[in-house]
């Protein structure tokens, strides 16, 4: 007991010395400090960027569904520009276009009958409108959906209920609504059986879904904003909404015209096919089948995207991954020099005070204790500069999120590895000053001037 008293007053003592030098010396310790400071703040928001960006793409994943394909319309337009060796590329796949039908409820319906990899087919068409409700008027999408919609996306009603089949069958005037739609046309009162307008369209509301993130929005992945949408039963939006496919064909006979090229060429009955696919495994061998069958289908023209959104978003994750490492890589550099900061301030240091160091030897102090000494106090400075880091690093994830937007998880992990980094920084750095010191001669060190 005796033993442990003495060496713990003893670690005090030299705890208490080391912390009297770096006081006495507060300008050099904080230029000491810095490199720890910054390279910690640098290692802490680095990961805190990746973690952002990974927790990004698995919500992505959480909102492309599980084991989707999406199908999307591509428009070709005229190219005005002409190859000098006859019909370019451009207007042959135009030409190609001309004949064929375009996305449509009959190739949803054929791909969920011949493809036996897949399990659910959602068709989508939607248009954007102004839905209103008494004086409240909100700007979102008006979207035309199948039974197997609310599945594909595992999306699910906070109140009401869902369609029924008599509802797709005849396109009755009801609708499902988002979050915010109800949130912004409802505040004070009940949605379910009020009569909304979207466009020239009155729909009775029937259901409210619950709220869903919405990531990056990207509809091109079949991320939509579920909370801002109006979902009626497909046939409701063609038949009392729009339906280009009609529109087209009609153009088509009366030999019209439209200023409008977007309007001429696109003759896409549907906005989105989202296929799902019964295994993962299963996912890119079914693309490729899609692929072949609608190029079939649509007489060889390339006015359609087949995308895999999965598999982009798992490449864009390990792209960011290397990122990620790339930025770690780069702030523990930051350690490193920090690291050889100390070691050089701690030589001059030792060169600063080698009549206090033949002193503490003269009156008993060991080479060991001389050791201890100028560790602690190497380690003290790494440990303090750690926590002033740890604060800069996560006021500096702060700032980034509010000025850029970009998404930043500050996790423990990152703060237990940085500062743990640091203290092992001091440690493995201060100890060849604190070695030099200690093999100071006594006797030419009392004599030093």
């Amino acid at each position: 007991m005796n033993k442990f008293k003495l060496k713990l007053d003893k670690y005090l003592l030299v705890l208490s010395i080391a912390s009297k030098a770096i006081l006495e010396n507060k300008v050099r310790s904080l230029l000491t400090a810095l490199g720890i400071i910054f390279g910690v703040a640098a290692v802490i928001s680095m990961l805190a960027i990746g973690s952002g960006a990974k927790k990004e793409v698995l919500d992505q994943m959480k909102l492309v569904g599980v084991n989707n394909i999406v199908i999307t319309p591509r428009l070709i337009r005229a190219n005005e520009t002409t190859s000098s060796e006859g019909e370019s590329e451009e207007e042959n796949d135009l030409a190609k276009a001309k004949l064929s039908p375009g996305l449509n409820l009959e190739e949803a319906a054929a791909a969920k009958k011949i493809i036996p990899t897949i399990q659910r087919v959602s068709p989508e068409v939607t248009n954007e409108a102004i839905v209103v409700y008494a004086n409240k008027s909100i700007a979102g999408d008006f979207t035309g959906i199948t039974p197997d919609f609310f599945e594909v996306y595992g999306l699910e009603l906070n109140q009401g209920k869902l369609f029924v089949e008599k509802h797709y069958q005849y396109g009755e005037q009801v609708c499902i609504i988002g979050h915010k739609i109800k949130s912004r046309l409802f505040p004070t009162e009940e949605a379910i059986g009020k009569q909304i307008k979207c466009g020239d369209v009155w729909l009775r509301v029937i259901g409210v879904l619950k709220s869903r993130g919405i990531g990056s929005g990207d509809g091109n992945l079949g991320i939509d904003d579920f909370n801002m949408n109006v979902y009626a039963p497909i046939q409701t939006a063609l038949l009392r909404f729009n339906d280009r496919s009609v529109i087209s064909k009609a153009s088509l006979v009366s030999g019209r015209n439209n200023d409008n090229e977007s309007s001429n060429n696109n003759r896409n009955q549907l906005d989105k096919i989202v296929v799902q696919v019964k295994e993962a495994s299963q996912l890119q061998a079914t693309a490729n089948v899609l692929q072949r069958m609608l190029e079939r289908r649509h007489a060889g023209a390339k006015d359609f995207r087949v995308i895999v959104p999965e598999l982009l978003l798992k490449q864009e994750q390990k792209t960011r991954n290397i990122f990620n490492i790339v930025l770690g890589a780069i702030a523990s550099i930051s350690l490193i020099v920090g690291g050889i900061g100390i070691m050089n301030i701690m030589l001059a240091s030792v060169m600063e005070r080698i009549r206090e160091i033949g002193v503490r030897r003269a009156i008993g102090a060991t080479q060991n204790d001389v050791i201890l000494q100028f560790l602690t106090e190497a380690t003290l400075i790494s440990v303090i500069g750690g926590i002033i880091g740890i604060f800069l690093g996560l006021i500096i994830a702060f700032v980034i999120t509010q000025l850029t937007g970009i998404l930043t998880i500050v996790s423990g992990f990152s703060i237990l590895i940085s500062f743990g980094v640091s203290a092992g920084i001091g440690v493995l750095f201060g100890y060849m000053p604190a070695k030099k010191a200690a093999l100071q001669d006594p006797v030419t060190s009392l004599r030093h001037e």
